[in-house]
């Protein structure tokens, strides 16, 4: 018998639906909240290290941020703190997301 192939389905949910989940979300977060970053190697200094004490400073996790940031994939903002190169409209928007704004400034 062959397999039948699912397909993914994706509806918008309901106010009510959005609030449940934030409450789920917010009970979680608070009996599991997350780690402190302790167990990671410390991020290059400069803007990885300031994005990456910005998302811990919110107690956001890499997900949360890529979510929040509109940034499909987790591995964005990981690449972001350890210093490896990314697209600079990534950083951008992750910036934003942090409430932080990235200038460019001239150095003599």
């Amino acid at each position: 018998m062959a397999k039948k192939k699912l397909r993914h389905v994706n509806r918008r949910l309901s106010d009510e639906e959005r609030a449940r989940h934030a409450r789920i979300r917010a009970t979680a977060i608070k009996d599991f909240p997350p780690k402190a970053g302790t167990d990671r190697k410390p991020s290059p200094p400069g803007i990885p290290a300031r994005i990456r004490q910005a998302r811990e400073a919110q107690g956001l996790t890499w997900y949360a941020l890529a979510q929040r940031a509109g940034i499909p994939n987790q591995a964005t903002i990981r690449d972001i703190e350890q210093g490896r190169d990314v697209k600079l409209s990534n950083l951008r928007s992750v910036a934003a997301a942090l409430g932080l704004e990235l200038e460019l400034v001239e150095v003599s």
